[in-house]
């Protein structure tokens, strides 16, 4: 059974409907060409795209843009060498792009967050699906303990903890990529009586200086981050597992990126 572009395009936003406002679109790809695989990842990095060519994969989902901005900026990059060696690349490769990223964090539950979610093996202690967060509560346990656990599961060298990582926590709140920031993960602690947030990446000088004073003041209020890219890949797999099943002539492939950073 042929399987064209559009249509898994339209599989993937069927959950939600159209969305009139979205950073998500086809670009470069002809809706009309036929699907002979189909890779799914967190970010179009070049050694994805080179991976992506020797699979024979002619359709990329990708949740994050592949030149380093969230909003279409490749006209401040014209002249960038590594941008046109990564461009010319893709456009040689005849690969379709399809931006998935506004409609997966819209899936209810989000995709992205239930994907790490489930990662972690936390499903059954979910006692609140917020949507910038999910609360879960867990058998008392250390920071530490949670950490060593988050580093197995994710299969990451390593997290980053501000508070006090002895403190004894039970009642966690889950927030993937961008969501470390103040403006969510603040109120989240006071309004749900968090001890512990866990996220993939915030502005540093917003609520882990919160978490700083909490410390200090004697409040048991702890936040481990464990990477953007670390955080949302597992609903990316999650994703591409659907995808699968939804189109089962199709061979779907998660495309999965090494740790960005390293610790020396």
């Amino acid at each position: 059974m042929t399987v064209t572009i559009q249509q898994v395009v339209d599989k993937l936003i069927e959950p939600v409907g159209r969305l009139e406002m979205t950073v998500d679109k086809l670009e470069p790809g002809n809706p009309e060409t036929e699907v002979s695989g189909v890779g799914v990842t967190f970010l179009l990095t070049q050694e994805v795209l080179e991976d992506a060519i020797k699979l024979g994969i002619n359709l990329i989902i990708s949740h994050e843009g592949p030149f380093y901005s969230h909003h279409d900026q490749k006209d401040a990059l014209a002249q960038n060498a590594v941008y046109l060696e990564k461009r010319r690349l893709l456009e040689e490769s005849g690969i379709a792009v399809f931006r998935c990223h506004d409609y997966v964090h819209r899936y209810k539950p989000d995709g992205i967050t239930q994907g790490l979610v489930e990662a972690l093996q936390w499903q059954s202690n979910i006692e609140e699906i917020l949507p910038a967060a999910t609360v879960v509560s867990l058998p008392p346990m250390t920071v530490e303990e949670i950490a060593a656990w988050v580093k197995s599961k994710l299969g990451v060298p390593f997290v980053r903890v501000t508070g006090n990582a002895s403190n004894p926590v039970s009642r966690v709140g889950v927030a993937v990529g961008y969501r470390g920031g103040g403006s969510v993960t603040i109120p989240l602690f006071a309004e749900k009586e968090l001890d512990l947030i866990i996220a993939g990446e915030g502005q540093e000088w917003e609520a882990p200086e919160y978490v700083r004073d909490a410390t200090h003041q004697g409040r048991n209020k702890t936040m481990l981050f464990i990477g953007h890219g670390a955080s949302e890949e597992p609903g990316m797999e999650r994703l591409a597992e659907w995808l699968q099943e939804a189109f089962p002539a199709v061979p779907v492939h998660f495309l999965a990126q090494r740790p960005l950073f390293r610790v020396l």
